[in-house]
């Protein structure tokens, strides 16, 4: 069984469909690669925003369930994204940027010797810009090269995933003897893991916190996190492994867009091994990736009905020239 190539996707929840769109389009200048609905509730929406093609192990998604309440963070979540970009100085852009646009941060840090820039949206989502300065191992992957962002400065892809934990021997034994991370530093209660190449794509953040109070899944909080797999064969394999080792598990679910395996491995926290392919531009050409409601072919047939219920949300942007912002 091969290591798993790092992570895949990270899927959050949100207050506002719309807003967040318009916070990840315009703001982030990340691209929307995908506007379809929750497989498992189809009057919710699913948002993906990615790079500029889709690449694996660059998006992250957004569900909008209806009338769910503000999550609140603590310890047993993942807690905070990470987002990668070029180099340092990109991350004094951001800071401006930022500034201008009234977005929530905490400033320029340090964190296992790259520097980063952790900020929030409007609903308390938690996220970090990383520097790839001095970055080895995961290729970044394309920034989206119509939008409002520099491409010196543009997000290319997923960068190391912050989990909070109560229990910390539990969670080293599901990312080393389960997943075959492996401890590459710690910086007093965190303990930074990589898999398979490593560097900012392939990274865990765990952070041991017995202090603050159980998290509670809401808008505002992450649902999942996923990990790369090469193909469906592969995926496969690791649902032998979690048989082998009797770990509970959803079995292979077709998403259409990847192929998919969840698992529960600790107090609220999902993860997801997905496939790299087939992809998002399958059933979309690649110049309106993300601007009519997408269905897989499963749900198709009920295409009349889920139109009804989610609301329409303008997503186009092929129409739209963009200025690059360079403040």
């Amino acid at each position: 069984m091969k290591l798993l190539k790092g992570l895949h996707h990270i899927t959050a929840i949100t207050s506002s469909a719309e807003k967040n769109y318009e916070f990840f389009t315009y703001t982030l200048g990340m691209r929307l690669v995908k506007k379809t609905v929750n497989q498992d509730d189809i009057q919710t929406y699913h948002l993906f925003f990615a790079d500029d093609k889709g690449n694996a192990g660059t998006d992250m998604t957004f569900f909008d369930f209806p009338g769910i309440p503000k999550g609140q963070h603590g310890t047993n979540e993942i807690y905070r994204s990470g987002f990668r970009v070029p180099s340092d100085a990109a991350l004094d852009y951001w800071v401006k940027r930022f500034d201008r646009l009234e977005v929530k941060h905490q400033g320029i840090q340090e964190q296992f010797g790259k520097k980063v820039l952790p900020f929030a949206d409007f609903d308390d989502q938690q996220y970090m810009l990383v520097s790839d300065e001095h970055d080895k191992g995961v290729a970044p992957g394309i920034p989206w090269q119509d939008g409002p962002i520099p491409l010196e400065y543009a997000i290319t892809g997923l960068g190391p995933l912050h989990i909070r934990i109560s229990d910390l021997d539990h969670m080293k034994k599901i990312l080393e003897k389960v997943y075959s991370f492996r401890e590459v530093g710690s910086e007093g209660s965190m303990y930074l893991y990589e898999v398979g190449e490593g560097g900012n794509g392939a990274q865990v953040i765990v952070e041991h916190n017995k202090l603050l109070p159980q998290a509670r899944q809401g808008y505002g909080t992450v649902h999942h996190a996923a990990f790369r797999v090469e193909d469906e064969a592969e995926l496969k394999e690791w649902h032998d492994w979690y048989s082998q080792i009797n770990l509970p598990n959803s079995g292979l679910v077709d998403r259409f867009y990847f192929q998919s395996l969840y698992a529960r491995v600790a107090p609220q926290i999902l993860f997801e091994l997905a496939t790299d392919g087939p992809g998002f531009m399958g059933d979309e050409p690649y110049e309106t990736l993300g601007e009519k409601l997408a269905l897989p072919p499963f749900l198709e047939n009920q295409r009349e009905q889920i139109e009804q219920k989610v609301r329409h949300i303008d997503t186009v942007r092929s129409t739209k020239t963009f200025e690059k912002e360079y403040e």
